[in-house]
């Protein structure tokens, strides 16, 4: 079962416990990451760009930017630093993200998915 599975992506064998968990960040996941390209190419809207120019390069961003993650093996923080020059255009809107809760919010996102992953299945 398990040669299956990963012929469509990665598989992780984990005690029952965490399903809740894998739902709130993998089963809702997607929606997060659209909502993300859909911000994305909003600023790319607002600063000049047509909106088709601007999700497609939001959706590469984000794909190439998951392929860094996935292929290097490196902690996402790692290469955000890689990226990032003192002074530079990439940490002000860093710092204009961590200004809106950026982070916050997606964890807190995910908390709030696996709670109500695990409420509906208290409920079966």
């Amino acid at each position: 079962m398990f040669t299956i599975f990963s012929a469509v992506g990665k598989v992780f064998e984990l005690d029952e416990k965490y399903l809740d968990a894998v739902t709130g960040l993998s089963g809702s996941g997607p929606a997060y990451v659209y909502m993300f390209i859909e911000a994305l190419s909003d600023g790319g809207v607002k600063m000049g760009l047509a909106r088709d120019v601007a999700t497609t390069l939001a959706a590469q961003t984000v794909l190439g930017a998951a392929k860094m993650v996935l292929e290097t093996g490196q902690h996402p923080a790692q290469l955000k630093d890689a990226v990032t020059s003192p002074g530079g255009t990439t940490i002000e809107g860093i710092s204009k993200l961590e200004d809106g809760g950026l982070r916050s919010a997606v964890i807190h996102a995910v908390e709030a998915a696996t709670l109500k992953s695990k409420k509906l299945g208290e409920s079966l």
